[in-house]
């Protein structure tokens, strides 16, 4: 009975997290095409090539993570009811959330890196 609770909550994790970062992955790359656009100099097709390249490693890892920290550990399978459950699945999706963040601030700055270095070049270079 105490693993079906398990298998319960992984079929609440998965989903929630594999729509958090699609969802976070859609606005993230759609909006840094913009950034590519300009660091690649207009050059559009490079620069929509790399953002898919980017977008491709930001599913990869977070996938990966939310996949790698998926089990449920509870000290007595026991003494497992709903409420244990929620509260983990509730530290585990705020945990991967807050990973999930953290993952599009530094692609954001790695953005913003990439606009400033290109923005350097075209001035040195005129």
């Amino acid at each position: 009975m105490q693993n079906s609770k398990i298998l319960i909550g992984y079929l609440i994790y998965l989903p929630i997290v594999i729509t958090l970062t699609v969802y976070v992955s859609k606005i993230l790359f759609k909006n840094g095409k913009l950034f590519m656009i300009d660091i690649f100099k207009g050059k559009e097709d490079m620069a929509i090539a790399t953002n898919k390249l980017f977008e491709v490693g930001f599913y990869l890892i977070n996938v990966g993570f939310a996949l790698f920290t998926m089990k449920i550990h509870h000290n007595s399978l026991a003494s497992m009811d709903y409420q244990i459950l929620t509260e983990i699945l509730s530290k585990k999706i705020g945990g991967f959330t807050i990973y999930l963040g953290l993952m599009l601030f530094i692609n954001l700055f790695l953005f913003f890196r990439g606009k400033r270095k290109s923005t350097e070049t075209r001035k040195t270079k005129a």
